[in-house]
């Protein structure tokens, strides 16, 4: 157990020597210095708990500046060490003047054992405190740095994706309230944590919370914490979502999943910027960014009166749609390497590549789990590899559409469509090299690509 660490100072040996007799049984380490201006270098070389600091170190001066001075100093570059002055007993103003320059106590002149041993082992207690809750913080910003800069890539080159990520860079560095909607498997989540990684708030967390995997009856409890009584198994206090996010973000996912009732107190809470934790009737302020996410029709829901429109209103400032996989496919071949990439590394299996013709097929797929199941898809198909290579029956074992044999589009336009996919393809995405194949210019390859929603 840490007793401590204390330097003292002051231009008397014998004042030193005094009290380094009387402290040095009960503390760690105790240093002496009789030369005030080597105070900072030591505070550099060594951790100090306590300093305790003579107030006059010149002969005939007694104003006290000059241990005003050397108070500011350790204070501006060392403020979680507690500072004690020592003052002559007739130097009440000055000691008072030392606190309200953030001394922790002072000590006159001559002084009492038995109160400077208390004075001394209060502050030093109040030193380590400063120390530990500045390592807590120090370790909790790391780890919210952590948390934070775990951020999954969002890939992807494609005219949709682009236009998504050019208006999270305009809305990000706002507190507005954000909408972000989209199939399953789009990377909502992935949109609203670059979102608060590019805000303001990027120093604070970014809470999440799932609302279709959170039941009715704890929801309350959930999102504004609950006093130790509240219900039956409310055993301790509990601090709410809100109050986690307090200074960062909130996430709603599933924002749907809300019940009515529930709305109505998110909506009391967004407006007033306060919660009330469940069997408490003190509110406690709150300061968080909203996000919320859905893959279903709000604008629908609140017609036929199951969300609430005046909450819609409060949560959707600004509507960010995440295209489906499928509206994107320029970004397969990108995302397929990617998720390759991690998942050879992740089963040590390098060198891995994915055929031609068995990207032509991810092409051609509609993918309704989206860049989810792709994702899956590929480390399914690394899993069970025989070959360096992986085929399409490696990546599409048991999907039905692809285990058929091949029917050829009847339609001039389909049969173009189904060129330009097999050319982007078998091309990796590389689109200079699918229309020099294609024996086309890359933008009317472009332009083809947007006509047939490739």
């Amino acid at each position: 157990m840490r007793n401590g660490n204390i330097l003292i100072v002051d231009d008397s040996k014998n004042v030193l020597l005094a009290i380094e007799m009387l402290l040095a049984p009960e503390f760690d380490l105790v240093t002496c210095l009789s030369n005030p201006n080597l105070i900072l270098a030591e505070l550099k070389k060594e951790s100090y708990n306590l300093v305790l600091l003579d107030m006059n170190f010149r002969a005939g001066v007694n104003t006290g500046n000059e241990g005003l001075y050397w108070l500011g100093r350790i204070r501006d570059e060392h403020p979680d060490t507690s500072v004690v002055p020592i003052t002559a007993y007739g130097d009440v103003e000055l000691a008072v003047k030392a606190l309200k320059a953030g001394a922790t106590d002072f000590v006159l002149k001559p002084w009492d054992n038995a109160r400077l041993l208390a004075t001394v082992r209060s502050a030093v207690k109040l030193g380590i405190s400063r120390g530990e809750i500045k390592g807590l913080r120090l370790r909790e910003k790391e780890l919210i740095n952590s948390i934070n800069s775990s951020e999954k890539e969002i890939i992807g080159s494609s005219p949709e994706i682009q236009s998504v990520l050019r208006t999270v860079e305009k809305v990000a560095g706002t507190d507005t309230s954000i909408l972000i909607t989209g199939e399953n498997g789009t990377g909502k989540e992935l949109i609203a944590r670059r979102i608060h990684n590019l805000s303001g708030r990027r120093e604070e967390l970014m809470v999440t919370v799932d609302m279709g995997a959170v039941t009715e009856t704890l929801l309350e409890s959930e999102l504004f914490g609950h006093v130790k009584g509240a219900f039956t198994d409310a055993k301790e206090n509990r601090t709410g979502k809100f109050e986690l996010a307090s200074g960062g973000t909130l996430f709603l996912d599933e924002i749907s999943n809300l019940p009515q009732g529930s709305q109505v107190k998110l909506l009391s809470a967004l407006q007033n910027r306060q919660i009330t934790r469940v069997g408490s009737n003190n509110p406690v302020q709150i300061d968080i960014r909203l996000i919320s996410a859905t893959n279903r029709d709000l604008t629908g829901m609140a017609g036929r009166g199951e969300f609430r429109e005046d909450l819609l209103y409060r949560i959707n400032t600004i509507l960010l749609e995440v295209p489906p996989l499928r509206s994107r496919r320029l970004d397969i071949p990108h995302l397929a390497g990617y998720f390759l990439k991690k998942y050879s590394e992740k089963y040590n299996k390098n060198h891995l590549e994915i055929s031609p013709r068995a990207m032509e097929k991810m092409m051609d797929y509609r993918w309704p789990g989206n860049i989810r199941e792709l994702e899956h898809t590929v480390e399914k198909a690394v899993i069970l590899s025989e070959t360096d290579r992986l085929t399409v029956a490696d990546l599409f074992h048991g999907y039905a559409h692809f285990e058929k044999h091949e029917v050829m589009p009847v339609k001039l336009e389909d049969m173009e469509k189904k060129m330009i996919t097999r050319a982007i393809g078998q091309n990796m995405g590389n689109i200079k090299a699918a229309a020099g194949q294609l024996g086309i210019t890359r933008q009317t390859l472009y332009n083809k690509m947007k006509k047939y929603n490739i």
